[in-house]
């Protein structure tokens, strides 16, 4: 399904926030087809495994490791996305971690809503084998 992409001033009018919210799926959803594309797992084991590679800490180490490919453009949505004011960090992870997540979920938000798929899917393969 094809989404409606936002022109470069409409993304740039949505808050970090709501970027991590919309990358967040976006993440998660490229994890769950790549577990399920691999086909080595049963379906009770699906969702054990998903949580694993979403998860803050996972996250966190994820985002350190695309850190250093980024554009400029994308390391000010990423700085953006980290700088983000949490209110609710869960106890299963360090503010520090939280906050690399975050930053990981509002570029994965913006590149989406931007319509740049292509680089999701780069920058998706570089976390993948950090948390894979």
């Amino acid at each position: 399904m094809k989404h409606p992409e936002m022109d470069t001033s409409a993304v740039r009018a949505v808050s970090s926030a709501a970027l991590a919210h919309v990358g967040d799926a976006v993440y998660e959803l490229k994890v769950r087809t790549r577990l399920c594309a691999e086909g080595r797992l049963t379906a009770k084991n699906l969702h054990k495994a998903t949580i694993a590679r979403v998860c803050a800490g996972a996250q966190a180490k994820a985002a350190r490791a695309i850190e250093p490919c980024l554009s400029e453009a994308e390391h000010e949505v990423y700085q953006r996305g980290r700088n983000v004011e949490l209110r609710h960090i869960p106890a299963a992870s360090t503010p520090g971690e939280y906050a690399l997540a975050t930053a990981l979920e509002a570029l994965m938000g913006w590149l989406y809503l931007s319509g740049n798929e292509d680089r999701i899917d780069e920058l998706f393969e570089m976390c993948w084998k950090e948390i894979n």
